[in-house]
């Protein structure tokens, strides 16, 4: 088959195929506002944005709900590893621990929260609210990875905005400023996309 040329010998351009009518006789309404200068073309760089997804793993309450725990968890983990901090410093460079009840040992009077010297022995018995700090914030910081990884699976965010958010755990003052972030960043970004926290 050849093709087809123009007056001067050379070959025809190709016409572009042109939309055939319907001949089942439904009639299709045109959206409001239709445009076909605006019709992304198949394959080209505005394809991806007709096509629809579900951005986050969850609906909006489920997210702000477990955004306010993760707050809640990197407040109190936070707080508990300054704590810790100070306990270590004082236990390790210092020689002393946080002594609650107990008896001193020179006097026989009761103590009630005071600093032992760990090597004379200064407080017979009592809670030590030293060694407690640290089992506390072990524990907690259970909870507080729990919470990173829920928020984390809610919004789908890269697998490295998952190692900042537990090193807060165990990284001073490092939970305070990663949950501002993620309070912010977490609102913004639920302000941005209303449709993509509902289940399709």
């Amino acid at each position: 088959m050849t093709q087809p040329a123009d007056s001067n010998g050379h070959p025809a351009p190709e016409e572009t195929p042109r939309p055939k009518e319907r001949t089942d006789g439904v009639r299709v309404p045109v959206p409001a506002g239709a445009d076909p200068s605006k019709a992304a073309q198949p394959g080209g760089p505005d394809a991806a944005a007709i096509r629809t997804r579900r951005r986050f793993g969850g609906t909006e309450s489920q997210i702000r709900g477990a955004l306010w725990f993760y707050m809640v968890c990197a407040w109190v983990s936070g707080s508990f590893l300054l704590l810790l901090v100070a306990e270590m410093i004082t236990r390790y460079g210092f020689g002393y621990d946080l002594i609650a009840g107990g008896t001193w040992a020179a006097t026989g009077e009761a103590n009630i929260l005071g600093m032992r010297d760990n090597e004379l022995m200064t407080i017979d018995g009592g809670v030590n609210v030293s060694t407690w700090i640290l089992i506390i914030h072990g524990w907690f910081y259970v909870v507080y990875l729990f919470s990173c990884f829920r928020i984390w699976l809610f919004m789908r965010w890269p697998f490295p905005q998952l190692i900042v958010m537990a090193l807060g755990g165990v990284v001073p003052f490092l939970s305070f400023v990663v949950e501002r972030k993620i309070h912010r960043t977490t609102t913004a970004e639920l302000a941005a996309n209303p449709k993509a926290a509902k289940r399709y």
